[in-house]
């Protein structure tokens, strides 16, 4: 980040750009650098709501889905939405095992503390996600209480689900538990992108239902101005886009059998989104008219407290690459 005409701080971000055809990699830092996968792994989190038949019995439509994928910023919309959910369920806000938090959206939160409204569990970010646990276990049959450890059906049932995209036993990973209290595992930024390249060329139902839902729903994957949701609206769905906490983020492209992670080393957000539009435009995979929709993300400007532009986030990108992945 500059500040006048000095560098004032310097985050490292490590990213890859992986294809499934043996030897299209494009590398920025260590590919193999080990992360906690956090929210970026809630598409594959979300795969059971629908393989195991809880979107068709709980009568949830793509909006719904994209909620199961989400890291939502608590706008009305996003929140009337999950109290919806959980009502088909026949459950309420405190069934939710995550805490509450304020919402992402500053005008959310701005007005629920004008209103003297404390924030509820509806309005954690992952609310959404926790909602199609409970769909999934209410669904198999399973208890409801602990529904977010590491031994509950629900929980192995994920795992069970990453074998199918990962070349490592998600046994034998290690997990931690994430911010909204369910366990994440910690994978290398190469299998990240690997996963996410097999998942938008699967020709699973389940698995092309869960894609469609986020990338033609982008507003319920975040909110307004987040990077993900204006990746997947301006590339028209495109690629997939999902960003996890402590600077990691993933996308793929959707029938194009690519796929990219990356992590800023010090977990500072702000550096994600100038790098990955960056890392996106230098390989062909974001065009011109493209870049220039996502130019906000891509040079972010700093502002003071008197809304003066006082420094810019500027991209200094060093890339090895195995092969060069073109756009069909």
């Amino acid at each position: 980040m500059e500040r006048g005409n000095e560098t004032e701080s310097v985050h490292l971000v490590h990213g890859v750009i992986v294809g499934l055809e043996p030897g299209l990699e494009v590398r920025f830092g260590d590919p193999d650098l080990l992360s906690y996968w956090r929210s970026a792994m809630k598409p594959f989190q979300a795969l059971p709501v629908v393989a195991d038949g809880a979107a068709e019995r709980f009568d949830l439509d793509p909006q719904d889905l994209a909620l199961c994928c989400a890291s939502h910023h608590g706008t009305i919309m996003h929140v009337e939405r999950v109290m919806a959910m959980l009502a088909r369920l026949g459950l309420d806000e405190e069934a939710l095992a995550c805490g509450p938090h304020p919402p992402f959206n500053e005008i959310a939160a701005n007005q629920l503390f004008c209103e003297g409204v404390e924030p509820g569990r509806l309005h954690n970010n992952c609310s959404g996600k926790h909602t199609g646990m409970l769909a999934v276990a209410l669904c198999r049959g399973w208890s409801l209480d602990g529904y977010d450890e590491p031994g509950h059906p629900v929980q192995v049932r994920i795992q069970e689900e990453l074998r199918d995209w990962l070349d490592v036993d998600p046994v034998g990973l290690t997990w931690a538990t994430d911010g909204c209290g369910v366990p994440t595992p910690l994978i290398s930024l190469r299998d990240m992108a690997l996963a996410y390249a097999r998942l938008v060329r699967s020709e699973r139902q389940d698995v092309r239902s869960v894609v469609k839902s986020m990338t033609e729903n982008p507003e319920y994957v975040s909110g307004p101005g987040a990077l993900s949701t204006d990746v997947m609206k301006v590339t028209q769905g495109r690629i997939l886009a999902k960003e996890g906490a402590e600077g990691v983020f993933c996308v793929a492209g959707c029938g194009q059998g690519w796929g990219a992670a990356v992590k800023v080393s010090d977990g500072n957000k702000r550096a994600v989104s100038p790098a990955l539009v960056a890392m996106l435009g230098s390989v062909g995979l974001i065009d011109q008219a493209e870049a220039e929709q996502l130019a906000a993300h891509h040079h972010p400007a700093l502002k003071n407290t008197q809304g003066r532009v006082v420094g810019r986030m500027v991209v200094e990108a060093r890339s090895q690459r195995a092969a060069v992945l073109r756009q069909p």
